[in-house]
């Protein structure tokens, strides 16, 4: 992508920027694997009662099955402590160029389109789809229109990270019209950023633990990270501002240069950081010191595992392939339908006598494939295109 500071008055033509988009499109699939394996991980709560009965982890785990595997607490664990944070970052490394091309009242109408209607159809249509396997597993079947109706409120599913990426947008643009010098110096200090994230996260972990979410209506998020996602959206935004053939993105920049230490760092952290966890919630679940050293080790491995792979996919993403061009172009639309199909397959495969490692592999190799191909099909039209 070509260079953009504060100072140039044009914006050059936006070109395509290899690393990014694979990188984008390997999140996705990150999220599919994520959410395939769920239904095996061996912490998964039992299928509910009813959808209104508390606690209601259905919303997370759509199905339980009995046969699991305890490598997937792995994935899963390593997974949560970044993917969705990173993905906020790769999010926002374009909207300056956006910003300064079209000014925030343009761009702000065509995130709309392209944020706005999809969350619609995706809370008003997808969600009820993909959960409607979790009222079927359920004990009590009152009707599934009727427990839906009343719950209170509208999950979404997936789609959350959507609503709340649009209400991010609107603050880019409130920053480029008030201090848009502000954006690039974000770009510039990212450490002093997560610095600032981070006290703010645990300070919030702390006092509504991560496992709260906030809901109205269809929307919701996870109450203790909103605010730690906006930052890794601030300095995607401020990374762009800057440049992404600049400072640390450029492609023979720190981050690629340092990628071995990097990545080996990002598991080191990831291990140390899971040892913590374990020893907080089974030997010390009351202990406020131990819950602010288990959060500030998640606020550490994040940041360690986002830049690990920023830096692996800006030195190693330097040639194209059909396949991963495929994917990155289609990724925003596996991503919104992917839920219904694994949660189906979910259900589909219960009375399989398989291990639970065979029946994750299973779900995730058809959910993408399916969700793959059904919005490559879907792009075909033109209208949907433009927005996916």
């Amino acid at each position: 992508m070509a260079a953009t500071t504060i100072a140039t008055p044009s914006v050059p033509a936006v070109k395509y920027n290899l690393a990014v988009g694979y990188l984008r499109a390997f999140l996705v699939v990150l999220v599919v694997a994520h959410h395939a394996v769920l239904a095996y991980h061996p912490f998964a709560p039992p299928a509910p009662a009813s959808l209104v009965a508390q606690p209601r982890w259905w919303e997370a785990f759509p199905i339980t099955d009995p046969r699991h595997w305890s490598g997937f607490a792995l994935l899963v664990g390593f997974n949560d402590t970044f993917f969705m944070s990173l993905m906020f970052l790769v999010s926002g490394l374009f909207v300056w160029h956006g910003l300064q091309s079209k000014g925030a009242a343009r761009f702000l109408r065509g995130r709309l389109l392209r944020l706005g209607l999809p969350f619609a159809i995706a809370a008003a249509f997808l969600a009820p789809l993909a959960y409607y396997p979790a009222y079927l597993q359920s004990t009590a079947h009152a009707g599934f229109r009727k427990e839906w109706l009343a719950l209170g409120q509208w999950p979404a599913g997936p789609a959350w990270f959507i609503w709340v990426l649009l209400v991010f947008d609107g603050i880019a643009a409130l920053l480029f019209k008030v201090a848009p010098r502000a954006i690039a110096g974000l770009g510039r200090r990212p450490l002093f950023v997560l610095a600032i994230s981070g006290i703010v996260y645990i300070a919030m972990a702390l006092y509504f633990t991560p496992a709260d979410w906030t809901s109205v209506g269809p929307f919701s998020f996870q109450t203790s990270r909103i605010f730690h996602y906006l930052a890794y959206f601030l300095i995607g935004a401020g990374l762009g501002a800057v440049g992404l053939d600049r400072g640390l993105l450029a492609p023979d920049g720190k981050l690629a240069r340092r990628w071995p230490l990097l990545a080996i760092a990002a598991l080191v952290v990831f291990a140390a950081t899971s040892v913590v966890a374990i020893v907080a919630l089974t030997v010390h679940p009351q202990s406020q010191a131990w819950g602010a050293a288990m959060d500030l080790g998640f606020v550490i491995s994040c940041a360690a595992s986002s830049f690990a792979f920023l830096a692996l996919f800006l030195r190693f993403a330097r040639s194209r392939s059909g396949m991963f061009d495929s994917l990155a172009a289609n990724s925003y639309g596996i991503y919104l339908l992917h839920y219904g199909f694994v949660s189906w397959l979910q259900y589909a495969l219960l009375p399989a006598s398989l291990p639970g490692i065979a029946k994750g592999a299973i779900v995730f190799v058809l959910a993408l494939g399916l969700s793959w191909g059904t919005a490559a099909a879907l792009r075909r039209s033109a209208a949907v295109a433009r927005v996916v």
